[in-house]
């Protein structure tokens, strides 16, 4: 048995070899990604042969041209491989060895690599999550000009037409020309942003008719077929986490505490190397659930939790619970009954 580090790059990639013993069998080698017949070739000397790569934008074509020649394929967290992160000597060739040899050691933090289509799905969704922050923050820019003229509109309500209306007629004989030009502005870059956002709806709606994981998040209230996508691409297939507080860690939902030697931990702080874009759809899940179901046990589990520590706190615990109940329901089939 072998492993093979490699560390990838835009254009190239360096492997090196090392054996079941621990002994360099092919010294790290430069092969340049437009050569993926001569990557193969070296790797086929070394059957069976396990490959292990780091999390990188270059990663997932890695991943299918290996995966389509039956080569075993493991995927390093970047963030959490301290040994290489840390270290003050780096070098391409350092780096394909020292992976292959954490890997024989047993010490690579592994990641789930998506398949084509989780990948699909995953740029989709931060497709239009990115559009909605640019149309935030033009939206945040017009709200800063009205600040400045001691004017204030509640939050949301300037991507209305009675927004907009508002501030035509109550703002504007404040405003000096620049101001308008610049709300004016950024007005047109919402009116651009709007109807891209409106046709990715529609396409997260077709694509999660496709998964049935999606209908089945979907019987959660709150939960849409933008966040039930974003829930289903982020922790399927299910069995990879065998109880519900492994997908509450990968969430970076579980409460952690401070060790002797360690720095504090900050009041709210995500822990390295969990899965922002997760932890952010349950957050923000629990946010929607109490508003469509403010009597379910969930939102009184919230507001108990609440009353004793605070909002901040209360959310998390909420979203863990969440967490849990959305494992329990890919595990069982079973539609939300709470």
């Amino acid at each position: 048995m072998f492993v093979a580090g490699i560390d990838a790059h835009t254009t190239y990639s360096v492997i090196a070899v090392v054996s079941n013993a621990g002994e360099l069998v092919h010294r790290p080698a430069r092969i340049p990604n437009s050569q993926p017949d001569r990557l193969l070739g070296l790797l086929e000397e070394f059957r069976p042969v396990e490959v292990v790569v780091e999390t990188c934008p270059t990663w997932p074509w890695l991943f299918d041209l290996l995966q389509g020649s039956g080569i075993p394929f493991v995927l390093a967290h970047a963030k959490r491989l301290r040994a290489i992160a840390d270290s003050t000597y780096k070098r391409d060739e350092v780096d394909a060895e020292l992976l292959a040899r954490m890997r024989l050691a047993g010490l690579i933090p592994q990641v789930h690599p998506k398949s084509i289509e989780q990948r699909e799905q995953a740029v989709l969704i931060r497709n239009r999550a990115k559009l909605v922050r640019l149309r935030t923050a033009a939206a945040a820019r017009i709200h800063s000009q009205l600040h400045h003229v001691g004017l204030h509109m509640a939050r949301g309500h300037l991507l209305t037409r009675d927004g907009r209306r508002w501030v035509r007629s109550q703002a504007w004989p404040l405003l000096g020309p620049e101001q308008r030009l610049f709300i004016r502005m950024q007005w047109a870059i919402i009116g651009h942003i709007s109807p891209m956002i409106r046709s990715l709806d529609k396409r997260i709606e077709r694509m999660g008719k496709e998964v049935p994981a999606v209908a089945l998040l979907r019987t959660i209230p709150g939960i849409g077929s933008y966040r039930a996508l974003l829930i289903a691409t982020e922790t399927l297939p299910i069995d990879r986490f065998p109880k519900p507080a492994h997908l509450v860690s990968y969430a970076g939902l579980a409460p952690r505490s401070s060790q002797s030697g360690q720095r504090p931990i900050r009041h709210g702080s995500i822990p390295p190397g969990a899965n922002r874009w997760l932890r952010g759809a349950f957050v923000r899940a629990v946010v929607s659930h109490i508003a469509h179901a403010p009597d379910s046990c969930l939102s009184r589990s919230y507001e108990q939790t609440r009353q004793r520590l605070g909002w901040q706190v209360a959310r998390v615990a909420t979203a863990r619970r969440l967490a849990r109940a959305v494992h329990a329901m890919l595990r069982t089939g079973e539609a939300w009954r709470h």
